[in-house]
């Protein structure tokens, strides 16, 4: 069985993505968290794009996006406190 370059690009892709799922897991901000998820996200469209199933790929990067600016907003809108600020909890 013969390797074309497609394949090579999707077994890099693959890694980036496990680095992707294994970042998720450590980081602890979750603004970082959410532009990680987002690389995350398109990272696989590209991949379903790359396997020439490009309905599966405008889905991904549909709920990618969505998902990405609703975790954004609600990271955004909800009330963290300042570091070194001991008065709010």
């Amino acid at each position: 069985m013969q390797f074309v370059a497609v394949d090579y690009w999707i077994m890099a892709l693959s890694l980036i993505l496990m680095g992707a799922s294994l970042a998720l897991f450590f980081i602890k901000d979750l603004i970082h968290a959410v532009i990680v998820y987002g690389a995350y996200s398109v990272t696989m469209a590209v991949i379903w794009l790359l396997m020439n199933t490009p309905d599966l790929a405008i889905t991904e990067a549909a709920a990618g996006i969505c998902t990405t600016v609703m975790m954004m907003v609600a990271i955004y809108r909800t009330r963290r406190p300042k570091k070194g600020n001991k008065d709010e909890n």
